[in-house]
């Protein structure tokens, strides 16, 4: 069963729509299809998660939206609240947030998702607190609500516009979806795409809004563990896959297109460079295909500066992010707003903005003018 997802004829769905789960809907449809056996238990998981999936409560594009008060500017003089945490059990129904089971500061619980729930939580609002001065998602101090246990057997993570919802998976082909702190950061950093730039969730400019997830869940992934860029995995779900899956995540950010390679699920099909750009229907526009091509570009910048990829990469993305970026900035326009941003932090002709344009180049964009 190998091959890249077969797009469909529907047309992309509106962001406010559309939930951003970690797992792509053509990923779960493959599952779904599967007739063997041993995998039952995944096909069934996989088409209840495509059936059960929640709506966005994102803003319409182009609606009102809270006006982002952390500016670059202010980085390291805005005070920082600390985290405020609940986690709840929906104890495999689909009822949010469910029943509250752990609050801040009250002691962990037997329950092991509960325990990575807030454990991850807290890893999240770490580094946007400690690098980008940013007063949790919103910049407001936002409480961070998560619900574990949701639905039966769900093969999925999601971020709904208000909280984190967690799946258990299905136990064949998934693995917990509390068990890869990058899955929790990636979906709580779509809250602060909510709360800053809302890019549409379609197109390139959707491909940008997975792509910055995946930037600061691998941030947050690695500010947690102390890792430098260079010896970082620059995987994205890494965990989230039992050990009858051949690969590592559902997807690398250093080298996209080699996730994965396995009989069932097929090779991971993510594009590295412009010139692959998959142009689809399917998965609102391609947002987790297309994703693959400035994913690769930041994580070799970042691994070309050296160092802690928050300190220096990670600034200039969180910069682009917060500085009046256009919900519908394409490629080569959020490409052009990332060196502009590098040239305002770093200086021009700075190793840093040098080392942007570079990034962009070799994954063939050339930033709008």
């Amino acid at each position: 069963m190998n091959g890249s997802p077969n797009p469909s004829s529907s047309t992309p769905t509106p962001a406010s729509r559309h939930v951003c789960g970690i797992v792509p809907p053509w990923l779960l449809e493959r599952i779904a299809e599967l007739d063997a056996p041993q995998l039952a238990r995944a096909a069934s998981a996989a088409r209840y998660s495509l059936l059960a999936t929640r709506p966005y409560r994102f803003p319409e594009p182009g609606s009102e939206r809270a006006a982002d008060p952390v500016r670059s500017a202010t980085a390291g003089k805005r005070p920082v609240s600390a985290p405020q945490r609940s986690i709840h059990d929906a104890r495999r129904t689909e009822t949010l947030p469910g029943t509250l089971v752990r609050s801040e500061g009250e002691p962990a619980t037997t329950d092991a998702a509960v325990s990575a729930a807030y454990d991850g939580l807290g890893d999240t609002h770490a580094p946007f607190a400690e690098a980008f001065a940013r007063d949790s998602i919103d910049g407001r101090g936002l409480p961070l609500l998560a619900t574990v246990h949701y639905g039966d057997d769900y093969d999925n993570a999601f971020w709904n516009g208000e909280q984190m919802v967690f799946g258990d998976g299905d136990g064949e082909v998934f693995r917990s979806f509390t068990s890869s702190l990058s899955v929790i950061g990636h979906e709580l950093a779509h809250g602060v795409t909510q709360y800053t730039a809302n890019l549409v969730y379609e197109g390139q400019p959707g491909a940008l809004n997975e792509h910055v997830s995946d930037v600061f869940g691998a941030l947050v992934e690695q500010h947690a563990r102390r890792e430098d860029a260079a010896s970082a995995s620059w995987l994205i779900g890494e965990g989230l896959f039992t050990d009858e899956v051949e690969g590592n995540a559902l997807r690398s950010m250093l080298a996209p297109g080699t996730a994965y390679d396995d009989d069932v699920l097929g090779k991971d099909p993510q594009p590295a460079h412009f010139d692959d750009y998959v142009e689809t229907t399917d998965d609102n526009g391609g947002v987790h295909l297309n994703s693959g091509i400035p994913n690769r570009a930041f994580a070799t910048l970042a691994v070309a500066l050296g160092g802690n990829a928050w300190e220096r990469a990670g600034l200039i993305w969180y910069d682009t992010l917060v500085g009046g970026l256009s919900e519908r900035a394409d490629f080569a326009t959020f490409a052009a707003a990332t060196i502009a941003a590098a040239a305002a932090r770093f200086g021009v002709d700075s190793e840093e903005h040098t080392a942007v344009g570079q990034a962009w180049a070799l994954v063939g964009i050339e930033p709008s003018v």
